[in-house]
């Protein structure tokens, strides 16, 4: 259950701030009337189905109470009993349609890597032959689509796949140190979908990205929990939270995420997008790129980031960069991040960021500008940094009440840089080859605190 007492702001103060970027006026959804109820036929136990299970797929049923319900309506997958899982391959939402997971449910992925094949025998491998994955939901060319309600989706990363020796984790985390291409299916991918929404529902253990959204005018995420590995210590390879491309007016609020990799990752070509009121726990932050180019208008408000990799990250490089304007973070706490700032045209594919020139050639420079972090405070030292490409294409950052406690000189590093401090100030200052820095005179005190802002994750 979520404590109301969690959430710095009010429902009328988000539809506000909601406005400025995305240009929409939010609200909370609310789940529509079923058109149809399908009752669970298996029975989950410590979240792992009897191997005689493992063939008894849902899938048609589900697919054809989607493709029969109508506009406005939702199919529900509601328990029976003891009996409380749902076990299928892909499946397709439908124009105006709701999948409606009931508390207590929790809908299962597949472990059959044939079922996702978009070319046979290619989802589940490694090397030459490795084609993609069909995702375990799609929405594609349909508008209003939805998925809601209390229960889970579980895409079953972690389990052995019918047929193979590992996992879908496994296969990343062996095909890594030789970048060797793999596959796996996501757990969402969307595509045209204009108003999508995603309501209260739990996202675990996605085989690869969890939530990816292309093409896209109104996206919705709102009380999501996303939670990946839920066996805490196993390897989640590649398992990015939300990540929207190619889209606009995005709003991602009051949810918990902890993942495997970025907890969100903005997309090339995304304008006008919150993230309002979140929190954000394992995973490599709050992310814009690899593919940084032509996004702006994104304000993030109100986040806590408690032991991510990193908490601002902006990453790009020549072969992957371009325009990024108007960019504002704001009343953000950090805690255990071992690099609260970083902005970097340089990116190598690792976890985190240098501000070194890595050499690479491409014709996709870079261009930062218009980025402001206010009312930031981070409760721990950590590496602090900004870049820009060069003289011609530096990076222009205002500082406005930034505080990262306890970080030392050599922990903050720039290079062809254009900052501003505000009147609230910045706890460290900026030095580096092509750095111009900018101080205020008089300072104002920062109002700003983070006192009961970390509070453990909810589900």
């Amino acid at each position: 259950m979520i404590r109301p007492a969690v959430f710095a702001l009010s429902l009328a103060a988000l539809s506000v701030v909601a406005v400025a970027q995305d240009t929409r006026h939010v609200t909370e959804p609310v789940i529509p009337a079923a058109c149809t109820v399908l009752k669970a036929k298996l029975h989950a136990e410590n979240n792992a189905l009897p191997e005689e299970d493992e063939q008894k797929l849902d899938t048609e049923r589900i697919q054809h109470a989607l493709d029969t319900c109508g506009g406005g309506k939702a199919v529900a997958l509601r328990a029976d009993g003891a009996l409380n899982a749902f076990l299928s391959g892909p499946l397709e939402l439908r124009e105006g349609v709701t999948l409606l997971v009931d508390k207590g449910v929790t809908l299962y992925g597949s472990r059959d890597p044939k079922l996702y094949d978009t070319k046979p025998g290619g989802c589940g491998t490694s090397g030459p032959e490795s084609s993609p994955c069909r995702p375990l939901i799609s929405v594609k060319d349909v508008k209003n689509a939805a998925i809601m309600g209390d229960g889970a989706i579980d895409g079953r990363g972690g389990s052995q796949l019918i047929g193979k020796s590992y996992s879908w984790w496994q296969q990343s985390r062996a095909a890594e140190p030789t970048n060797t291409k793999y596959s796996a299916p996501r757990l969402l991918i969307a595509n045209h979908a204009d108003g999508l929404i995603l309501y209260r529902i739990r996202l675990h253990n996605s085989p690869n990205f969890h939530v990816a959204v292309g093409n896209t005018n109104g996206f919705t995420v709102w009380g999501v929990h996303l939670l990946t590995p839920t066996v805490r210590g196993t390897d989640a390879r590649n398992t990015d939270g939300i990540d929207p491309g190619s889209s606009g007016n995005v709003t991602v609020t009051k949810s918990w995420i902890d993942n495997g990799d970025d907890n969100i990752a903005i997309k090339a070509g995304v304008h006008h997008m919150s993230v309002i009121d979140n929190h954000f726990y394992s995973g490599h932050g709050m992310s814009m790129g690899s593919e940084a180019r032509d996004e702006s208008d994104i304000l993030v408000d109100t986040l806590t980031l408690d032991h991510t990799t990193s908490g601002v990250r902006i990453k790009s490089n020549v072969q992957r960069g371009g325009i990024v304007r108007g960019v504002t973070y704001r009343n953000l706490c950090l805690r255990d991040v071992p690099v609260p700032i970083s902005i970097s045209p340089f990116y190598n594919g690792q976890t985190t960021d240098g501000i070194d020139d890595l050499g690479m050639k491409g014709p996709l420079t870079p261009d930062y500008k218009g980025i402001r972090i206010e009312n930031f405070i981070s409760l721990t030292p950590g590496i602090v940094q900004v870049a820009g490409l060069n003289a011609e294409h530096s990076t222009e950052l205002t500082l406005d009440g930034v505080d990262v406690r306890g970080v030392k000189p050599e922990q903050v590093r720039a290079r062809y840089s254009s900052i501003t401090v505000g009147p609230k100030g910045a706890n460290f200052t900026f030095t580096g080859s092509g750095v111009t820095a900018t101080t205020p005179t008089p300072k104002v005190k920062m109002d700003f605190s983070c006192d009961n802002k970390f509070v453990p994750y909810q589900d």
